[in-house]
């Protein structure tokens, strides 16, 4: 395996640090410096150290949590050179792709993933993992207005599932909720507020299933815990098993 490749996934770095850490003379293979990037790796014999110490290497199956920031596409890439969730996480090497969606003005808990079939539990319909997001919307939403966000609103012909809806703050220009919700559709949340005469003015997403955003900073990532990993599988099982 290339020397940069195996930096990437050991968590050393994005994609764009990787090959300046190396060339930097940063970084030991057997105790020597190494600065040639086709340098070659045998990840089962190789003593790999960054700043002197030493590296550990990641499986292919990898599990990671972003704190999306506003203006980044949750795609891999974009025709119009805009920036991508990906230009904030490492080259792990494999095939990563993101678990449901945020869109460009929307931020919060992402989650990232090779792994196919996790992602496959955690978005789909059936296992109705709830969602849980910070709104603030434009003017005062009425008990009517909250009502039938709960009872759900016709979105492109079918009704939304029914959601939980809580206020938090009020000023006289706008109004925060915390809004759960148990489907995924593009843009959905968006979508409801506008079909009761309002407009999202912030929209930030706090929790997938148990697993909360916490205080990761915006624009930072962590691996998931493997107890973490277990609890979204489990969730999602106890779900579908229940549906």
């Amino acid at each position: 395996m290339r020397i940069n490749k195996y930096l990437a996934k050991c968590n050393v770095g994005s994609r764009r640090n990787v090959e300046e850490y190396i060339t930097s003379g940063r970084v030991k293979v057997n105790g020597e410096i190494v600065k040639d990037l086709s340098f070659q790796i045998d990840e089962e014999k190789d003593n790999v150290e960054f700043d002197d110490k030493a590296l550990k290497f990641i499986s292919d199956k990898i599990y990671i949590m972003l704190n999306k920031p506003k203006n980044y596409l949750v795609s891999s890439k974009d025709d119009f050179d805009r920036k991508t969730v990906f230009d904030l996480i490492p080259d792990f090497g494999v095939h990563m792709f993101a678990i449901g969606r945020l869109d460009y003005m929307s931020q919060g808990l992402l989650l990232l993933t090779s792994d196919g079939d996790f992602a496959n539990q955690i978005i789909h319909p059936r296992y109705k993992l709830p969602k849980v997001y910070k709104v603030k919307v434009k003017g005062i939403l009425d008990d009517k207005q909250l009502q039938k966000l709960r009872n759900g609103v016709m979105i492109a012909g079918k009704k939304t599932q029914p959601a939980i809806v809580k206020v938090k703050t009020i000023n006289e220009k706008n109004m925060t909720i915390r809004m759960t919700i148990f489907e995924g559709r593009k843009r959905q949340i968006r979508y409801m507020i506008r079909n009761v005469g309002s407009e999202v003015l912030e929209l930030k997403r706090l929790q997938i299933g148990n697993l909360s955003l916490g205080n990761l900073p915006v624009g930072m990532w962590r691996v998931l815990k493997p107890n973490e990993v277990m609890e979204l599988q489990a969730l999602s099982k106890n779900k579908r098993d229940r549906g």
